[in-house]
């Protein structure tokens, strides 16, 4: 946990927001990465901001993930994610179908899909599964991890035939959440697009033949900011994120709506809300 320095003059302040500032900054691999329209390395948005005037298009949270050692013979992802809206209950705009997959009890219950590989040029990341995956959206959990709130669980496999070799250091894709813009004006629309809402990529489980072999990311690769987007400028704060498996975590965040005086803090103040 990070604790408020006792702050003998400006110069130690600043030197001391320098230090946090290159400290997020720094890779602190290994770990996971979700950025909007594109993956990390290729310069993917951390906020999305929808003018919510449309019922066509899409929008798309690529998920990754880098490691420090190499793996062999994985078969498949474990995804798991959450969002939490800045209102006290989930906007229509943002409910989904939920658990067991099927059930249509939602807005939008055909607005969210998983893509087990990505639909965009990589640069400088690659498709885990070289495009032998399959598999997808497998719950959506309202009110999972309290009001206002939702899980999404999703999961992607190769054929044993054609098991993956990670390497360290490369950042690799291992899906997309893609949300279409279906019902967002017009007559039958679901209110609550404009809300902010902020996502965690809360846990990654890299799976293998041997169980023993699994391994679980639960931090961001690229600092803690690395595993959030926003939603309309929503701001994470207060994160709590302890997971022992994809279907096993202990996670609560606060979502608020960004100020625009909140860009003029320092960023030591930015550091800290992240952890408390």
């Amino acid at each position: 946990m990070f604790r408020h320095p006792t702050i003998p003059s400006l110069p130690a302040l600043v030197t001391a927001t320098l230090v946090a500032s290159a400290a997020l900054a720094a890779p602190t691999l290994p770990g996971i990465n979700i950025r909007w329209d594109n993956c990390y390395a290729d310069g993917g948005a951390m906020n999305k901001a929808f003018a919510c005037d449309t019922n066509t298009g899409s929008e798309l949270a690529v998920l990754s993930v880098q490691l420090d050692t190499g793996m062999l013979d994985v078969s498949g992802m474990e995804v798991r994610i959450s969002l939490k809206a800045s209102a006290p209950t989930l906007p229509a705009w943002w409910s989904f179908r939920s658990s067991p997959v099927g059930t249509v009890d939602g807005c939008r219950p055909s607005s969210l899909s998983f893509l087990v590989s990505p639909v965009n040029p990589l640069a400088s990341c690659v498709d885990w599964g070289a495009g032998h995956e399959s598999g997808g959206l497998a719950a959506y959990r309202v009110d999972e991890i309290g009001p206002g709130s939702a899980v999404v669980l999703n999961a992607s496999a190769v054929p044993p035939s054609l098991l993956a070799q990670l390497d360290p250091s490369t950042e690799y894709v291992v899906g997309e959440l893609r949300i279409d813009h279906a019902k967002t004006v017009g007559t039958g629309s679901c209110g609550g697009c404009g809300t902010p809402v902020c996502i965690l990529f809360t846990s990654l489980n890299i799976t293998t033949p041997v169980l023993a072999n699994n391994r679980l990311f639960t931090g961001g690769a690229n600092g803690a900011s690395s595993q959030i987007v926003n939603w309309q400028n929503g701001q994470l704060a207060n994160l709590v994120n302890q997971c022992s498996g994809t279907f096993n975590c202990t996670t609560q965040f606060d979502c608020a709506t960004t100020l625009a005086t909140a860009s003029r803090r320092s960023t030591w103040g930015a550091v800290k809300s992240l952890y408390r």
